[in-house]
């Protein structure tokens, strides 16, 4: 392992010896999604072993041989937690029952940054008379649940299905409502997730109506329905993402298209090759990543469970990966 350090950023090149269970994973299939969104990176270096992927016959020898496994840290601990396509119940028309509208962005919320906080969009009538609502859903906390996940499926009353991709936020910081339970002691941390925080808010309507109020952040969506139903949905790279091989990063950090390879500890450890196709508003940090799950209330209640310390290793390009440390450390 060589070592350096820039600023507060921390850099170890790893051998794929110190990666723990690298021979057992499947490294076919990592290769397979790595193919999916390498195309996209405009970088020369990416770009060649783009060219070159499509030719290996042994997926484990060509990451050995064209990458290096780089830690990245900026002296927060690791944590995964993961993230999945909801599907959630709604019209095309408002009605008494489905009574929550999806919106689409406003085209100065692009430039206005930040725009309205998200109590003005659900309360102040900002967004009124503007022809913005891709669909209305009966359910308003998942709703919620649905601009964190950044994409999902709304299941019309005729059977057919809308999908939404992420479109833009409103440019406020996100605020965890489960961290807000915990400050005003409701929970304890180890008792807060997504169905308890669900649970909590239905059983308490107006308070829980509050609660939702309280992150200014708010997500605005876009109708992405030619995605195949089969096909993750669309991940930052615009490309569909793939069910425990697609992880969302912190691009500040880690380059989108890179190869991580993940050591997920605590119940049910993980290790294993995946591809960072992805970014969300919460995942901030070198050692920071949400591991997706799939479609559906299965990968949700999956998803909604994990929040799990460990490590992850950037795969970088060999000349990457040693250009990243001081001359003295090599």
């Amino acid at each position: 392992m060589i070592s350096g350090a820039a600023a507060e950023v921390r850099y170890s090149v790893m051998e794929y010896s110190d990666l723990d269970g690298w021979d057992s994973d499947d490294h076919a299939q990592a290769l397979s999604v790595f193919r999916s969104t390498c195309q996209d990176l405009n970088d020369p270096d990416w770009r060649s072993l783009c060219a070159v992927a499509g030719d290996i016959p042994d997926a484990k020898s060509f990451f050995e041989l064209f990458f290096r496994p780089v830690l990245i840290e900026d002296g927060a601990p690791g944590l995964f937690t993961g993230y999945f396509e909801p599907e959630l119940d709604g019209s095309k028309r408002r009605s008494s029952r489905y009574r929550y509208p999806v919106y689409a962005m406003p085209p100065e919320a692009r430039v206005s940054r930040p725009w309205f906080p998200r109590r003005d969009i659900v309360q102040g009538g900002v967004m009124n008379g503007r022809g913005l609502e891709i669909a209305w859903v009966d359910d308003p906390v998942e709703l919620f649940f649905l601009q964190i996940q950044g994409s999902g499926r709304i299941k019309l009353p005729g059977g057919q299905t809308i999908r939404l991709g992420y479109s833009g936020s409103n440019g406020h910081e996100y605020r965890s409502i489960g961290q807000e339970l915990v400050r005003r002691g409701t929970f304890s941390p180890h008792q807060v997730s997504a169905d308890v925080i669900k649970n909590w808010v239905r059983r308490n309507p107006v308070a829980g109506q509050n609660l939702l109020l309280h992150s200014p952040s708010y997500v605005f969506f876009r109708e992405v329905s030619e995605v195949p139903s089969e096909l993750g949905p669309l991940g930052a790279m615009n490309r569909s993402i793939t069910t425990m091989r697609t992880v969302a990063v912190d691009p500040a950090f880690v380059p989108l298209g890179a190869p991580v390879w993940i050591e997920k500890d605590g119940k049910g450890p993980l290790r294993r090759l995946m591809v960072a196709q992805d970014t969300g508003s919460a995942i901030k940090g070198a050692q920071r990543a949400d591991v997706f799950f799939g479609t559906g209330d299965r990968a949700g209640r999956e998803a909604g469970r994990l929040r799990d310390p460990g490590r992850l290793m950037v795969l970088m390009p060999i000349q990457r990966a040693y250009a990243l440390l001081p001359e003295s450390a090599i």
